[in-house]
């Protein structure tokens, strides 16, 4: 199946570019006046400054996870089981969100769970396997895929809504996690975290674990037509043998005076008989463990190009993510303060970066302007009056970030 890329179908909160390219391109604007290279001093003072404070997130994490992580190889000293699960689930949401990742609404699953697959494969999941299952997605975009046409003749293109991002948090029921402690999968009591990349909307369901793969309606027609044919043959072929069994249980039930005759023909015809039918039983049997053994190919191979992290690797990856939001979004929202030349309220704020990022990057964002303006607030290098945002000056902010990362190693900290 052949995909291409197209035009996103909604803003998102997400900016597709990196913090260093963000920094590049504000470069590239020619409106700093000679302060070029203190801005980039400035940006690395900001960038290490949301480093530490991730740092300190993840280490939060770290200790949530330990007690419930199905990967952990060392002994835990602590909570576990279900307060282990709710505290670390509420850090991750916490981390999510500044990674301008949304919600896969129960509505969204819904309409997934019922669409066609893409791959031609029927797939089923069983919800009552999970006390608790959350699903998250970062950039969606409408693409095309070429696919076989009916009956694989010929192809087509057709158009799907794909995540570019999707983050799944499983917490597996008690029943489920007893069925299945013989197996050694995970630990009882874990909860398990995939991330997967360029997710058809239609496919979410490929993504869990106990996915079942089932027959589609037109794959059962496919065995089962031929099958039809097959069956006959082979029946007829059975007709002489049916004939004279039924005429040996008459005569051994006393419904029937006549003695069949048992003779070398009617023992062929039996034998040939019975060997296609056998035939014809195994040759079905085949076809579907075939084609039920293609399908899981299929599956396996589209997961194993998907999958992009599990466990605790996934919410080191999404700190990564959310390190980098947050400091994209305070770098923009400083410089174009910076080089308005005037104060600004927040709603101008919002639309000259989304103006500038569509017009300059062709890129369509729902820049998060309470989020950038909080962090920016904090830091000290916003002043709001009257409703108005100004930016302090290079010099200052550098000055106030320089300070508050002294302060971070001070004995009083």
């Amino acid at each position: 199946m052949a995909m291409t890329e197209q035009i996103s179908v909604e803003r998102f909160r997400f900016i597709p570019y990196r913090k260093h390219d963000i920094l590049e391109m504000c470069l590239e604007d020619k409106r700093l006046q000679g302060q070029e290279e203190r801005f980039r001093y400035l940006y690395r003072l900001l960038d290490c400054t949301f480093h530490y404070e991730f740092h300190q997130i993840v280490e939060r994490m770290k200790d949530a996870y330990a007690g419930i992580d199905p990967d952990a190889d060392t002994n835990h000293y602590g909570k576990d089981g279900a307060d282990g699960n709710t505290q670390f689930f509420d850090l991750l949401e916490s981390l999510l969100e500044k990674a301008n990742y949304e919600r896969v609404t129960d509505e969204d699953l819904k309409q997934a769970l019922t669409e066609s697959s893409l791959f031609k494969i029927r797939l089923r999941v069983d919800f009552d396997d999970f006390d608790e299952m959350k699903l998250f997605y970062r950039g969606v975009s409408e693409r095309q895929a070429t696919v076989p046409g009916w009956m694989g003749f010929g192809s087509k293109t057709i158009d799907f809504i794909n995540y570019d991002r999707v983050v799944l948090y499983i917490r597996f029921s008690e029943q489920h996690q007893r069925e299945h402690a013989k197996h050694h999968l995970f630990r009882t009591g874990s909860s398990l975290l995939k991330m997967f990349r360029n997710v058809p909307k239609a496919d979410l369901e490929m993504l869990f674990p106990n996915t079942s793969v089932r027959m589609r309606t037109l794959d059962t027609l496919l065995i089962g037509i031929p099958a039809l044919g097959g069956g006959i043959a082979a029946v007829w072929k059975l007709t002489p043998a049916i004939f004279f069994l039924g005429s040996l249980l008459g005569y051994w039930l006393g419904t029937s005076e006549e003695r069949p005759v048992v003779n070398n023909t009617m023992l062929v015809a039996f034998l040939v008989g019975l060997t296609a039918l056998a035939g014809y039983l195994w040759k079905q049997f085949n076809s579907f463990k075939n084609r039920k053994l293609k399908f899981m190919q299929e599956l396996t191979r589209n997961l194993y190009f998907r999958n992009m992290d599990n466990n605790a690797g996934v919410f080191y990856r999404i700190a990564n993510d959310a390190e980098e939001e947050e400091c994209k979004e305070a770098l923009l929202a400083y410089y174009f303060l910076l080089v308005s030349g005037h104060p600004m309220t927040p709603s101008e704020l919002d639309r000259g970066i989304e103006r500038w990022m569509a017009t300059g990057w062709n890129c369509e964002v729902d820049f998060e302007i309470d989020d950038a303006l909080q962090k920016l607030m904090r830091l000290e290098l916003v002043q709001e009056k009257n409703g108005l945002l100004t930016a302090v000056s290079v010099e200052t902010a550098i000055r106030k970030l320089d300070e508050r990362w002294d302060a971070i190693f001070s004995p009083a900290s």
